[in-house]
């Protein structure tokens, strides 16, 4: 069996343990995670022109615009090191991103292979994200402003699951359990993609 390249994309509501399991996966397979709030934080640091208009747009309290978080990506996923793969966390985010993701991997012949849903029961994530405000005296992460993220990821991130849903290329993972359990999951998930390290 030939293997599968590894390009992936995670998705999970807040408090699902997203940033945290990409990362494990990524490190397993040897790929780059490219999450967008990092790739933004590293263009604004080394002060690219990119990172200019990021800055720009934040400072100004704007969010930064499908077109350009997009153009964004479309670097990072040009350069060396994601030649063969990538884990995306935090892109796309709706349904024009995908739109635009679509265009440029097929432009390369290179569609996503698998995408990772996290799936946590909408309470736990709350407790999850409860207890990280405990920890850290996080003041935003209030069951108030807790509850008004995960409407707007279930609806914002439904429609694009269900496009890749139809590509047949979802694997919904239970995201409860030990850090280690999690990994497992989502490594046997891939691995029957013929996904492996």
């Amino acid at each position: 069996m030939t293997q599968t390249p590894a390009r992936l994309l995670i998705i999970g509501p807040q408090g699902s343990g997203k940033g945290t399991q990409g990362a494990r996966i990524a490190d397993l397979l040897g790929i780059p995670t490219v999450s967008t709030g990092d790739v933004f934080r590293a263009n604004v640091k080394d002060g690219t022109e990119l990172g200019l208009k990021v800055k720009a747009l934040i400072d100004a309290g704007d969010l930064v615009p499908d077109d350009l978080t997009s153009e964004i990506v479309r670097d990072r996923l040009e350069q060396e090191d994601a030649a063969e793969g990538f884990l995306l966390d935090g892109y796309p985010r709706n349904l024009g991103q995908v739109g635009d993701l679509d265009a440029f991997l097929d432009g390369r012949g290179e569609p996503l292979t698998a995408v990772i849903e996290l799936s946590v029961p909408r309470d736990e994530s709350i407790a999850r994200l409860s207890r990280r405000a405990a920890e850290q005296g996080r003041s935003d992460d209030n069951e108030e402003s807790i509850a008004k993220r995960l409407s707007i990821y279930e609806s914002e991130t439904t429609p694009i699951l269900d496009v890749y849903r139809e590509r047949g290329i979802v694997d919904e993972i239970d995201g409860v359990g030990s850090l280690d359990e999690i990994t497992e999951r989502i490594a046997a998930a891939l691995a029957a993609r013929g996904i492996t390290a």
